[in-house]
């Protein structure tokens, strides 16, 4: 018996088994099968397929069929999420979005997701107004929600999702509202801007969530390279003085800084 068996017995063999699966699943880039899932915990296959059929039946796992494979469902993804609206986490990033807010002259947020939305747990806005500033109202206050597909927070989280995951926040066409009447329409529509966010390592919409505002989003990951929070700022997208390039260095430092506060590490290639 392997120390994970030991461990797993000494309480409920069923509850360890399944907690074992979720963080096996976790640990996993992409789908994973029930037959590999099984041989890498040294479970019965009989009992990883129970297991796994309870698990899928609350919301915890999501099956692919045409993969025949595995993947985090929805519940997990709440869990996660609650977990990161804890206090410590908007006390580590508040002075980051502070000093950001500060520098670019305009609104900074930090988002989670919450399912298949983004949920904005700090929003700093410069404490003094540069000469000739216009200030944009935003739809993005603290607690509110919006479809993560949209923004640009929520996107620089969603890239880092495996296929699985998005399958289940977004298991039909309709889930993928829009408020513009902009915005990807389809799944695979939506694969293909976040491949393009990944690589680049930076989200960003126009005109997706408000008309004639732009915004650009980026990711802080935690010690296992998963995505913990993203850093966004949002701005009037015809002033000129708000230089794009600009905005996502300034974001893409605050997001290393962050990363480091909380002991993360950027994935590979992200």
């Amino acid at each position: 018996m392997n120390e994970r068996e030991t461990t797993s017995s000494s309480t409920s063999p069923a509850v360890g088994r399944a907690l074992d699966i979720l963080l096996h699943l976790a640990g996993r880039p992409g789908l994973v099968q029930a037959g590999a899932l099984a041989r890498d915990l040294g479970i019965p296959r009989s009992s990883a397929y129970h297991i796994l059929s309870v698990l899928v039946e609350r919301g915890f796992v999501t099956y692919v069929a045409k993969e025949q494979a595995y993947g985090l469902g929805v519940a997990s993804f709440e869990i996660g999420s609650a977990y990161l609206r804890h206090e410590p986490l908007e006390r580590i990033a508040r002075p980051i979005l502070r000093n950001l807010s500060n520098r670019l002259g305009q609104t900074v947020h930090l988002g989670i997701l919450y399912g298949s939305e983004s949920v904005y747990l700090l929003k700093e806005r410069p404490t003094t107004a540069r000469s000739g500033e216009v200030d944009t109202p935003l739809v993005t206050d603290i607690g509110v929600r919006l479809p993560a597909h949209l923004t640009a927070n929520g996107r620089a989280l969603l890239a880092h999702s495996g296929e699985a995951q998005l399958r289940a926040l977004f298991p039909r066409p309709g889930s993928l509202i829009t408020r513009t009447g902009k915005g990807p329409r389809s799944l695979p529509e939506l694969l293909a801007l976040l491949a393009r966010d990944r690589e680049r390592g930076w989200s960003e919409e126009i005109e997706l969530v408000s008309e004639g505002l732009r915004s650009i989003g980026v990711a802080a990951f935690d010690h296992n390279g998963h995505p913990v929070a993203a850093l966004s700022s949002t701005w009037h997208r015809h002033y000129a003085r708000h230089d794009p390039d600009e905005v996502r260095d300034a974001l893409q430092q605050g997001a290393a800084r962050l990363t480091a506060a909380v002991s993360g590490r950027a994935p590979r290639g992200g």
